[in-house]
């Protein structure tokens, strides 16, 4: 996983790791959360992905957009 950058400095993402169909977001709280093209949207994945690439609002994002918050394709925690 590549770490993400937090630019704000206050972010609860700690890394993610991308894919062609999906984005693996790993939070500080050691969860990880898968979400792919079929749980949030294409449109919302791009984003997600748009948003760790920078380092800035992908936790932000994640917490605020309804179709995005609940709607992964998996959840883990290690």
């Amino acid at each position: 996983m590549e770490r993400y950058k937090n630019l704000n400095g206050d972010s609860g993402v700690h890394s993610f790791e991308l894919s062609d169909n999906q984005i693996v977001v790993r939070f500080n709280d050691r969860a990880t959360y898968t979400y792919t093209n079929q749980s949030v949207g294409s449109t919302n994945l791009a984003k997600l992905k748009e948003l760790a690439s920078i380092g800035r609002g992908l936790n932000s994002y994640i917490n605020k957009t309804p179709s995005v918050r609940k709607h992964y394709a998996s959840r883990s925690v290690s």
